[in-house]
């Protein structure tokens, strides 16, 4: 049966090649082969795009008209560089070889700054004689829509205009049905000897051990906002620049298993490279190719992942998702007072309101993940007069979960579709086909989803505390007691005692749907299930149908629609995995924290650059095999990248309290492949602290290296 979701994405054949390579800066990101070309075939994903449109859609490095052969291609440890090794291959002239395969060396290098991709093409003869060099640069431009290459069909578009031929390149635009002009530059630092509407082409003599460069730049422009170019080197300088700034405030870690370190290094740069900055600070994107925007929930849930890491990502993220609360109900939007926002996109079909997404609002669990990041943020930094400047944002998301959230009034908070262009399901499994009944039957909504009312639970108890803070004591206590109700409520609907599980959420006829899947695990995060029955559920989720051996699947592989290769019915997510284990060590249940932080650590010794994908399939895990690839997933991806923070944060029990300036380890555990991890700048208001953490046959150390400021250290054993 073809799928029913109109915003699926297709996939009509297999990659080129799975391992692509990803640059991104800002709202501009392109997708290479190994290579750092940019071809037609596989997915269709590979171009360079900028705010939602896809600028260059062929770029084919040609040498003697033939494609080169590849030594090397990788991406440096900070996300920067794309680096490519190519040599020629035979060169013939009739059927005598005159030139040998192996004797140009090709490099080159790659990097994307604000909204231009800078390119130097290095040269040099390692031959005996000089060799005369024939280049070929092969370019496209098809400016379709995010959506377009994800797949959905547009019934008109708007006209390409007439290339226009410079000295020493071309431009090619085109006019959209939006009133903009979308243009691709692409300059050379050489004059061509031909260039056409498709292709340029570069001639000369290169004596033995002679060196060339050349450099392009392929610049995105938007109407008359055309980004300044600089020079490879300037360009260059200024990106590496701006990226030791952002990262001066993340706290830095190393341990003893360089793997390990490599997985985190991978990570911090991937959050780094996803980070945008906005008009109210840093917003992790939530993932490349197909989801390069704001979104709520994923900027949310990554803000919680790195908290302890570096907090000023989820002020980011508050900041920005105050300025984006709804106002206004405006069902078309899915919006209504006090709601958080799922999504907003750029681009030519969400200015024409041919998506919905411009600025949408159809998500049922970022609107309390908003307050309880609010809450956390605090604790984490004592920053209460930002919690001051955004309480009446924090109060309008509570009064959007009474009366909208809630809007049957039986205490729980639902979703149902209000735009018949939105999305059906709005937690975060949000395929059509996630939420269903033991039987295979889809549930009608309203849904309420259980994690949902974990969420809740978390967003009115973190928002007790910030009342009492600023002195609304009242306040307070009415959140506390609405928090306890729910709490009740929930036992009493949710619990599955045949599943040893909470249902999976409840349908519009208040049904359970009884099915083992992962979404109970967020519950243990927030607090609300009760110590015996935490237990139970941690046993259900490690148990052999749930937990494949590289983590906790979507959906347990005893139900009907178990798919290990379906988007949520059965495939696993790290940050669904992050998240299932820090509610495990709330509960002090270390061993199964260690057995996720394993397997998701072991399946990123398979993967390219130790990175951890959106998901991979849910498979078993065997002995000496890889991770089985989900073909669509994004890579990298915002809360997939924090995941291994939070993974690390729950073995060591590790919560920071800022307003009493104390650090807490809770029974820590390491895993018997970590025996030291080394904390470094770890800020906590004014003060700073250096870590050295130790694992011993029984036991875990922590001592303090450097210490500035007033903070205290305690381990809980």
């Amino acid at each position: 049966m073809l799928p029913q979701d109109q915003f699926y994405i297709v996939a009509s054949s297999s990659p080129i090649d799975e391992r692509t390579r990803v640059l991104k800066h800002g709202e501009t990101f392109g997708v290479f082969d190994l290579y750092g070309d940019i071809l037609v075939g596989g997915l269709g994903e590979h171009g360079i795009y900028h705010e939602g449109t896809r600028f260059l859609s062929t770029l084919a490095l040609t040498l003697f008209k033939k494609r080169p052969l590849l030594l090397s291609s990788t991406i440096t440890e900070d996300n920067r560089l794309l680096t490519v090794d190519l040599t020629n291959p035979d060169v013939y002239l009739g059927a005598e070889v005159v030139i040998p395969r192996g004797s140009l060396h090709i490099r080159r290098t790659k990097f994307i700054w604000r909204g231009v991709c800078y390119e130097r093409v290095a040269f040099k003869n390692y031959g005996l004689g000089a060799m005369n060099l024939d280049l070929g640069i092969e370019f496209g431009a098809d400016f379709v829509d995010i959506f377009q290459v994800r797949g959905v069909r547009r019934t008109q578009s708007g006209e390409f205009l007439t290339p226009v031929a410079e000295e020493r390149g071309l431009s090619l635009s085109y006019q959209g049905l939006d009133g903009q002009q979308r243009r691709t530059k692409l300059v050379c630092s050489l004059p061509p000897q031909t260039i056409t509407s498709s292709a340029m082409r570069f001639t000369g003599w290169l004596e033995p051990n002679e060196a060339l460069n050349l450099t392009l730049t392929v610049t995105c422009e938007v109407d008359s906002t055309a980004p300044k170019r600089f020079s490879f080197e300037n360009a260059l300088g200024g990106a590496k620049a701006e990226l030791a700034s952002a990262r001066g405030g993340d706290c830095h870690v190393v341990t003893s298993n360089e793997q390990f370190n490599e997985l985190l290094n991978r990570s911090a740069a991937d959050l780094h490279m996803m980070v945008t900055q906005t008009a109210q600070g840093p917003y992790p994107y939530a993932g490349v190719p197909w989801f390069n925007t704001a979104f709520g929930r994923d900027g949310l849930i990554t803000g919680i992942e790195t908290l302890w890491f570096n907090p000023e990502l989820a002020r980011g993220v508050l900041s920005f998702l105050v300025a984006t609360q709804a106002k206004q109900a405006i069902p078309e939007q899915e919006a209504e007072p006090g709601k958080i926002l799922h999504e907003t996109r750029k681009g030519e079909m969400a200015a024409l309101k041919e998506i919905p997404f411009g600025q949408y609002y159809g998500t049922v669990d970022a609107t309390p993940l908003f307050v309880m990041l609010a809450g956390a943020y605090h604790r984490r930094t004592g920053d209460l007069d930002f919690i001051a400047s955004i309480w009446e944002n924090i109060e309008l998301a509570l009064q959007w979960i009474d009366e909208y959230g809630d809007a049957d009034k039986d205490g729980f908070v639902e979703y149902s579709q209000r735009s018949p262009r939105g999305l059906i399901n709005q937690g975060w499994k949000d395929s059509q086909d996630a939420i269903f009944h033991q039987d295979g039957s889809d549930a009608k909504g309203p849904i309420a989803l259980c994690e949902v009312q974990g969420y809740v639970y978390a967003a009115k108890r973190w928002a007790s505390v910030l009342a009492t803070l600023l002195g609304r004591r009242k306040q307070a206590r009415d959140l506390l007691a609405q928090a306890e109700e729910l709490q009740e409520r929930f036992e009493a609907a949710f619990w599955c005692e045949e599943l040893s599980s909470y249902a999976l959420a409840l349908d519009g006829e208040k049904r359970p749907c009884q099915i083992k899947t992962s979404n109970p695990g967020h519950c243990l995060l927030t607090g609300i299930i009760p110590p015996e029955r935490a237990q139970r559920l941690a046993q259900t989720l490690m148990q052999e149908d749930s937990f494949s051996g590289w983590g906790i699947r979507t959906l347990a592989s005893s139900e009907v629609r178990y798919n290990p290769m379906s988007y949520h019915n059965g495939s696993i997510w790290p940050h669904d995995n992050a998240l299932i284990a820090a509610g495990l060590a709330h509960y002090g249940f270390k061993q199964p924290v260690l057995q996720i932080l394993t397997g998701l650590f072991d399946a990123s010794r398979y993967i390219d650059l130790h990175r951890l994908p959106e998901l991979f399939c849910g498979f078993p895990r065997h002995p000496d095999q890889s991770p089985t690839a989900y073909p669509v997933a994004c890579s990298p991806q915002s809360w997939a990248s924090g995941a291994a923070f939070l993974l690390l944060e729950s073995c060591l029990g590790l919560s920071i309290d800022a307003p009493n300036g104390q650090i807490t380890f809770a029974h820590p555990v390491l895993p018997p492949y970590l025996d030291t991890i080394e904390i470094k700048n770890l800020r906590v208001g004014d003060a700073a602290l250096d870590l050295m953490i130790h694992r011993y046959p029984e036991d875990v150390g922590i001592n303090v290296i450097r210490r500035e400021g007033r903070i205290t250290v305690t381990t809980i054993k």
